[in-house]
């Protein structure tokens, strides 16, 4: 590892920690994160934590409670006790719709600088996921990275065809063919992992997640198993979020293999992915077009010509469709939440005046 006992922590983070936090506190990064107890790795070591009471109580959402790869000051007591008092500003969030939640939202990782988006080349490959996490990845403001694993389960000439037809669909984008059998792809990849840098692997099971990690860490950190031949599919080896410091100062974060991919975009994540639709919606009629069956839509006009092809705009509607649902969903939650607490403040009210009449 690197000298410094805390890498990627910046002198902005120092000068904010001066300017903001009591001297007592002690900066630290959330390497793994189980329910409320927390593991942080600090210049003494890694401990276990806990947040405040208040920290708990003033939480809007799980976007106020510390995530892996957050940087956290906390108190360290005797004992090993220590207990996280604040959060630092994050440089992105990455997250996603919870699964089987219409509303939720799940915290995947805080301050990444680059996402890998694995995605094994003999079974899983698939341009409408990766157009998912690239959404996830427009929307955080991190930049992502296209990872074809196992291709040394398919020829050169088609590892490269399918690279070519990759970077038609989803132009811009980095694109490394990796094989943990060859280390084909290894030292493009380490170009990504510089010290203080902080990268995520998104992808299914069975991608080579959990092989990747142990040989850029050169250590068995993460369980591996082989993939059933009839069903095709991987299991779930990884079964929770941890971030990994590695030998040249870079840490990597390690994430379970995501069955869901639900979206919960501000709008700039879709529009970035998807950017000649966006360019075309400029030309549309209406303003508020939806692209489907308006009159004077740009987007289906370019689709009837064969200027855009038909499984960009099915991914398109869907992904669109999906972040509608998610709005009027958290809307909807917003709304009944604001009437509970209309119902609860009355109800306090009543029952105070009682006691003073008492």
């Amino acid at each position: 590892m690197t000298n410094n006992p805390l890498p990627g922590f910046t002198d902005a983070m120092e000068k904010f920690r001066i300017e903001n936090m009591s001297g007592d506190l002690t900066p630290g990064r959330v390497v793994a994160a189980h329910r409320e107890r927390y593991v942080v790795h600090t210049a003494d070591g890694e401990l276990d934590a806990e947040i405040t009471g208040n920290m708990r109580f003033a939480a809007r959402s799980g976007e106020d409670f510390p995530a892996v790869g957050d940087w956290v000051a906390l108190m360290v007591y005797e004992g090993g006790l220590a207990i996280i008092h604040a959060i630092f500003p994050r440089s992105s969030l990455l997250k996603r719709r919870a699964a089987g939640q219409a509303s939720g939202i799940q915290v995947i990782a805080a301050n990444i600088d680059y996402a890998l988006l694995l995605q094994a080349v003999d079974r899983d490959f698939s341009p409408n996921r990766l157009e998912r996490y690239l959404t996830l990845c427009r929307t955080a403001g991190i930049e992502p990275v296209i990872v074809l694993t196992k291709t040394d389960l398919i020829t050169p000439a088609e590892a490269q065809l399918l690279k070519m037809k990759t970077e038609q669909r989803i132009p811009g984008i980095p694109i490394i063919l990796l094989s943990n059998q060859t280390r084909e792809g290894y030292a493009a990849l380490q170009e990504y992992l510089t010290p203080g840098t902080t990268c995520c692997m998104l992808g299914s099971s069975g991608t080579g997640k959990s092989t990747l990690v142990n040989t850029l860490s050169g250590k068995e950190l993460m369980r591996t198993d082989a993939i059933g031949k009839a069903a095709g599919r991987g299991k779930h080896v990884t079964t929770h979020r941890e971030l990994i410091a590695l030998e040249g100062g870079a840490f990597l974060i390690d994430n379970p293999g995501m069955r869901e991919v639900g979206i919960s975009d501000d709008g700039t994540g879709i529009a970035s992915v998807f950017g000649s639709i966006a360019s075309l919606s400029g030309m549309c009629r209406f303003k508020d077009c939806t692209h489907t069956s308006e009159t004077g839509c740009a987007v289906t006009e370019a689709l009837e010509k064969g200027e855009l092809e038909q499984d960009v705009y099915d991914n398109y509607i869907r992904l669109e469709k999906e972040k509608e649902h998610f709005e009027t969903s958290a809307e909807e939650r917003k709304r009944k939440e604001r009437i509970f607490g209309k119902i609860l403040k009355d109800y306090q009210k009543r029952d105070l005046k009682n006691k003073n009449k008492q």
